[in-house]
Parts: C-alpha cells; structure tokens; sequence
C-alpha cells in the first residue's frame, strides 16, 4: 500500500474521519455501547440468528424445504469460518496498518489492535452468515445483512477499520457464501 494517499484527499480516509468524527459528542455511555456491538455484540447476535433460523426451518412441513433450508442454515457458520480463513492470508499479504497507526486524530474505541486492517474479520464474518441465512430464509437473511453493515458501520466508528477494509470483508464474506453454497 505504498502508493496510499495519507491525505485528507483521499475519499477512504476523508469518509474514516467523517465517521469516527461522530464520536466526538456523543456520550461515553454511547462509545461503550458501539464498542461491545462492534468487538463481541453485533457477531454473537448473527450467530444467534443462525440458531433462531435452524429452529424454524426444522418445523417446516415438507421435508424437502426442510433439508435445502437446514444444508443453508448449517452452512452460515461454515461459510464464515471458511471466509475468515481465506481472511488470515490476505491480511498478510497486504499488509495495511489500522488506520490509528497511519493518522493521528482518530477516537479508537477498541486499543490494543496490533494486526492489519485489510480485510475486516468481524465485517466478513457478519456478511458471511448474512448473505447465508438470505439463501435459506430472505427474511432473517436481510436481518443478517442489515447486522452486517451495521457491523461495518461500528469498525469504522470505533477507529478501527477503513472504510474499504469493510467493503473488502463485505466482498469476501459474500463471494464465499455464494460462490461455495450448498
């Protein structure tokens, strides 16, 4: 990422400042809030949609609908596994500092991040079980989804994440529950 414009120029980190500049009025009840959603909160309740979607797809009459909507509920956590194993070696690759590294300025709700930022981990793993449970049931699916960005929208806010390291772990967690769905 040699080439990365630092600057305010830049629409990703203009868009990154933009974000976490909300945290400047708001209440530190609220910083805590975002924080737990974003870290541990936002990923337990998508697994906990996979659950409630598992319950209701086994009380289905047919048996046909039934195991095409089971085969989809057991791949959500399989597909976010797999997304954020294929996660580990492009993080490596590329290398990309978090963001509170590169540009001071930045609320950091969550410190102590050492690793790299490209791709998010928790916004791969939330669209991955999103983009899932939407190929079993649409609409606890988009609930999936909707928790997905709303994932995303946290890491940028907490300082950890670039915008685009969402928008890459949007892309890899979609890419590996479609392209290798049951």
């Amino acid at each position: 990422m040699a080439g990365l414009d630092t600057s305010g120029s830049n629409p990703d980190v203009s868009l990154l400042f933009d974000i976490n500049g909300l945290t400047e009025h708001s209440p530190s009840w609220c910083d805590q809030a975002v924080r737990f959603l974003g870290e541990y909160g936002l990923p337990v309740l998508a697994v906990l949609l996979v659950l409630w979607c598992w319950w209701g797809v086994r009380r289905r009459g047919t048996l046909d609908a039934a195991a095409s909507s089971v085969a989809a509920v057991v791949w959500a956590p399989l597909a976010a596994a797999l997304a954020v194993g294929v996660n580990i070696p492009i993080r490596g690759f590329v290398e990309r500092p978090r963001p509170f590294v590169d540009h001071k300025g930045l609320e950091v709700l969550e410190p102590g991040k050492t690793d790299f930022s490209f791709v998010s981990d928790h916004s791969t793993l939330t669209m991955a079980i999103g983009v899932s449970l939407f190929l079993a049931h649409r609409k606890l699916g988009l609930v999936g989804i909707g928790l997905a960005v709303l994932e995303g929208f946290c890491r940028v806010l907490m300082g950890v994440h670039y915008p685009t390291d969402v928008v890459g772990g949007f892309a890899l967690g979609t890419a590996v529950a479609l392209l290798l769905s049951p």
